[in-house]
């Protein structure tokens, strides 16, 4: 998620999340988003984590690169990026932890990592939705690892004290890079090495962070020599990304690989042979003050069972049947014996 999600290293005071699918993009910061942004800037610089990850899912949720010993007797705050299936994750994790036994509060639509990773350390939320190959860009521009074990093993080395990653869970959302079949034929794309050969002609639109990103601009330049004519900042797999692909105003657009309109608009995933792009399996972020046993069975229960073809269903809910993202969630989580109905 993919948005999915790649950046340099945030600053001590980080001035604006998150792939991970068709996202759904607010107009207008909300209440709960000002208070978050109202707080940033008490981030400074952290030490890292020299723990270690099992890099598995786990019913006993073990192995996540944080101390624990928290509790979540007074509740959790969920936060979510601003894409429909984060928010839907969030919702997810909401039904299984009030299941548990865990009063929890959702915030939607909050925005990038770049606004979330502050909010999280800082205790505005207590939980996030997370990709790992995202997040570990994001904390580590420079990491290479792409298997799922060893992304959670270099997560928990890099993690800010204070959090935490609980197990991976079966879900997977990545990053993509897509084109219609007219402008694939036309140019011969196939792969992500392939646009080279057009460098200075195509346009490329997606969310604004994504000009800044190893899995975006920069990385398509360092890794695969690849060269725009312009970036147009629009959203992360959304309508505004979707509608410009559809139209011809952009060439190539950045989506998330669990975005149904992919395979319904016949749209090309342009392969990457080098690898740019890591594995994105869904993983909750948490504060250590909230990861109690409680906390962590829950997730780790819905982890084993949400699958990407299930996640991918309840996106196309949202997006194409215009359902409400935590009806959607808690009707799922209930028909799975992981939520009370």
């Amino acid at each position: 998620m993919a948005a999915a999600d790649n950046a340099p290293k945030p600053t001590p005071n980080p001035s604006t999340p998150a792939p991970s699918s068709a996202p759904a993009p607010s107009s207008a910061p909300s209440p709960n988003r000002r208070k978050i942004l109202g707080g940033l800037f008490a981030g400074a610089a952290v030490p890292v984590l020299a723990a270690c990850s099992s890099g598995i899912t786990s019913l006993e949720g073990n192995g996540t690169g944080g101390a624990g010993g928290g509790s979540s007797a007074d509740g959790v705050t969920i936060g979510t990026a601003n894409f429909t299936e984060n928010q839907i994750l969030g919702h997810l994790y909401a039904a299984v932890l009030e299941a548990a036994g865990v009063k929890t509060t959702v915030r939607p639509n909050l925005g990038t990592r770049e606004i979330l990773i502050p909010a999280l350390k800082g205790g505005d939320i207590d939980l996030l939705p997370e990709y790992q190959g995202a997040l570990l860009h994001y904390l580590d521009p420079k990491a290479t690892e792409t298997e799922e074990g060893d992304m959670q093993n270099a997560l928990a080395a890099v993690l800010p004290t204070g959090l935490q990653i609980l197990p991976y869970g079966k879900a997977e959302d990545s990053d993509a890079f897509a084109v219609t079949r007219k402008t694939a034929e036309k140019y011969g794309l196939r792969t992500l090495a392939d646009l080279k050969k057009q460098n200075g002609k195509l346009v490329i639109g997606a969310a604004p962070e994504v000009k800044k990103r190893v899995v975006g601009v920069v990385g398509l330049k360092e890794v695969y020599g690849v060269e725009f004519k312009e970036f147009k900042s629009l959203d992360s797999s959304g309508p505004l990304v979707k509608g410009a692909l559809r139209k011809g105003d952009v060439d190539v657009a950045n989506l998330f690989t669990t975005d149904t309109d992919i395979a319904a608009e016949g749209w090309v995933v342009l392969g990457d042979p080098k690898n740019l792009i890591p594995g994105q399996h869904v993983v909750p972020l948490i504060a250590d003050r909230k990861a109690d046993s409680r906390v962590r069975k829950a997730l780790a229960r819905l982890g084993n069972v949400l699958t990407t073809e299930a996640l991918t269903e309840l996106n196309r809910l949202v997006d194409k049947d215009k359902k409400d993202p935590e009806d959607v969630a808690t009707d799922w989580a209930a028909k799975h014996g992981l939520a009370k109905k």
